[in-house]
């Protein structure tokens, strides 16, 4: 399963961390939702191969803690969307397709 591209519409807004939309349903530890906007990252599919963090020109990911989690205790957090070029390559590299990136959407 991947990340549901149209999640803004299909979610629902339920905070912010770390200058970050969190998009619910949260129950955590176990179900995080999607965080981000523009760059989006889903909590729940995420499993922190770093692919994303290596490959992105700009840095727009940081490892966050997410303690308890199944799939993995850290996640890829998009901390920095706003620097995000649209190139595309962190959801080319991530083999779970837990990231979904467009520019139509703004944090």
């Amino acid at each position: 399963m991947a990340i549901d591209p149209q999640f803004h519409e299909n979610r629902e807004q339920v905070g912010e961390e770390n200058g970050v939309s969190v998009w619910g349903p949260v129950d955590e530890p176990e179900e995080l939702g999607i965080r981000g906007t523009h760059v989006a990252v889903d909590f729940d599919l995420c499993i922190a191969d770093g692919a994303c963090l290596e490959d992105c020109p700009v840095d727009v990911f940081e490892w966050v803690d997410t303690p308890g989690h199944p799939e993995s205790e850290k996640k890829a957090e998009p901390t920095h969307e706003a620097q995000c070029i649209d190139c595309m390559l962190c959801v080319d590299v991530c083999p779970v397709d837990a990231i979904d990136v467009d520019a139509g959407r703004t944090a």
